[in-house]
């Protein structure tokens, strides 16, 4: 079986989520409805870009998905350990994704490729300071801060749109 392109490291736990404020303002979801209510989820950690035998100690974002078994169906989210990401535009990540990967050849990311991806994307510059200060090297899963990746559009009781990026500390 090949490799997984990105994430290809990873651990996983079966939990419980416990909604300690109702989010009724927010969304009508129903796990989040009610303090104390419990869900079952899944949750699973990895490394980003370096593969599957590479050392926990590289500089590398560390990426998450939570799956929550509610009564209405699977919820899934997901996230990474720095609260903000590389790119805007979705088509940007096949070369993201191959400017960080490390060469099939010699197992050692390419300066020129990292830098010359990075030069040419300014919206990364956020994300480079965070992978390069200490959140870039988490001492274990258990300390990463998670953040969405991306917005999500949740519905409130009142049919309104309300925005929210996830937190997970």
């Amino acid at each position: 079986v090949p490799e997984r392109v990105v994430h290809a490291r990873g651990a996983g736990a079966h939990g419980k989520f416990v909604t300690k404020k109702s989010m009724k303002k927010y969304t009508i979801a129903n796990f989040l409805q009610e303090e104390g209510t419990e869900t079952e989820v899944f949750a699973r950690f990895s490394t980003v870009i370096h593969g599957q035998h590479s050392p926990e100690t590289l500089r590398d974002p560390r990426g998450f998905s939570v799956k929550f078994y509610t009564e209405e169906g699977n919820y899934d989210f997901v996230g990474n350990n720095l609260p903000v990401f590389f790119i805007r535009d979705a088509i940007k990540f096949p070369d993201v994704i191959h400017s960080l990967k490390p060469d099939p050849r010699t197992n050692i990311q390419d300066g020129n490729r990292y830098w010359d991806f990075f030069s040419l994307s300014p919206e990364a510059t956020t994300m480079i300071m965070y992978l390069f200060s200490d959140e870039g090297t988490p001492a274990s899963y258990r300390e990463i801060r998670g953040s969405s990746v991306h917005a999500f559009k949740w519905i409130n009781e009142e049919g309104k749109t309300v925005y929210v990026k996830l937190r997970w500390i």
